[in-house]
């Protein structure tokens, strides 16, 4: 999605990568994994922090701690739902102008907002 934000096509990130717009599809897809080296490019070519690409992981659990199988599921529902919105151009729009606001406390005013219009609680 970074690369959606930055406005580049997959031909062109493709291209200073060296590799096919197929290839990067691939990336973006998850059909094809992404080693340590290439992620730095990636992030170097987009202008962004590779700490981006982290972002929103869990903290990962200590061995002898016991997880729920279901957690892991609701984990990819969630990441699924977040490449669908941002897939569609009201969710790529609104992505774009959410970020460029710098301001952390008017932020969060605009997720109440939108939560309100949603008629969400506090919980959702």
């Amino acid at each position: 999605m970074r690369r959606m934000i930055a406005g580049m096509s997959q031909e062109k990130l493709g291209e200073s990568l060296g590799l096919t717009f197929q290839q990067v599809q691939k990336y973006e897809k998850g059909s094809n994994r992404i080693g340590a080296s290439r992620l730095w490019e990636i992030a170097r070519i987009l202008e962004t922090p590779i700490t981006y690409f982290y972002e929103g992981l869990p903290v990962p659990v200590a061995t002898d701690q016991i997880r729920d199988p279901a957690d892991g599921m609701k984990e990819e529902k969630a990441a699924s739902f977040v490449v669908d919105f941002l897939s569609t151009s009201e969710g790529l729009r609104l992505n774009k102008s959410f970020m460029r606001v710098r301001d952390p406390r008017v932020r969060r005013k605009i997720v109440e907002l939108v939560r309100s219009l949603a008629g969400e609680g506090d919980d959702g």
